[in-house]
């Protein structure tokens, strides 16, 4: 028989256990090992064992051994195991990615804001990122264009607990929007932007049912050229409508939107 061998690793080297957490669609955690960030997609079996496949915001899959301690969710080391039948009872996450908090309060509003050129730019960062402002307290404006942009952060009167973020359409070298924005970037103001000319191109073709964009020649209004070339009846408003009813998430959004919106985010939150 074989005599019993105490453990005698002292307490304080010892792993503590963690939980295990079933890997529901939608959850999100980070593999400790690569760092990787992404949402569960699927479980699977397979001769190794159990495999896990995440997808990041930019839509980018890894597939993932599901080992102790192999996670990190909400900051906190975790077991995935595959989870029971029925699975979530509710969503776990926002259409920005970003962990669901149930129930929760919105947050008074900060004095920091974010600007956006439009309000078809607004209604689109609402869309996906409406749940993780209320939570932060962030409000988002819209300028009408840039032109007037100097004058209005001047009222403003960014300061450290004041800080101002900008999301301007088509930024990018040489352009009008460029050097406006070099003319008001400071310390408490970020002015970031897409490559595109309008927001609407910064929705995924595919999730719009279309092949592409059209290309809408110079002097052309582009929304009304995008209509004609599309076949849709030239109402910009009820197009723009029809393309917002699309987006259920930030997976039917350019990652050249995305990161940018996150960045504004970030900056506008930092602690005072």
């Amino acid at each position: 028989m074989r005599s019993y061998q105490p453990d005698l690793t002292p307490p304080w080297k010892r792993s503590a256990p963690v939980p295990e957490v079933p890997a529901d669609p939608d959850l999100v955690v980070e593999e400790v090992s690569t760092g990787f960030c992404g949402a569960v997609i699927r479980c699977e079996k397979t001769a190794q064992g159990p495999t896990v496949t995440l997808e990041d915001r930019f839509g980018k899959h890894r597939v993932f051994p599901m080992e102790p301690r192999g996670f990190l969710l909400e900051g906190k080391v975790v077991t995935l195991v595959r989870p029971g039948p029925g699975g979530p009872a509710r969503p776990t996450r926002t259409a920005s990615g970003s962990v669901a908090v149930p129930g929760a309060r919105a947050r008074v509003a900060r004095a920091g804001r974010i600007y956006v050129e439009g309000r078809h730019d607004a209604e689109l960062v609402e869309r996906v990122w409406g749940d993780d402002l209320r939570i932060e307290g962030v409000v988002v404006e819209y300028l009408e264009g840039v032109d007037d942009l100097p004058a209005i952060v001047g009222e403003f009167a960014p300061g450290p607990d004041a800080r101002l973020g900008v999301l301007v359409d088509h930024l990018v070298p040489g352009s009008k929007e460029s050097r406006i924005a070099a003319r008001v970037t400071g310390d408490h103001v970020l002015v970031v932007g897409h490559p595109y000319i309008d927001v609407w191109e910064a929705v995924k073709p595919s999730s719009v049912g279309i092949d592409a964009w059209p290309v809408v020649p110079r002097g052309q209004d582009w929304k009304t050229g995008v209509c004609r070339a599309l076949g849709w009846p030239e109402n910009t408003g009820a197009a723009w409508q029809h393309i917002l009813s699309k987006v259920r998430s930030y997976k039917d959004l350019e990652p050249q939107l995305l990161g940018r919106v996150e960045e504004l985010i970030d900056f506008v939150t930092l602690p005072d």
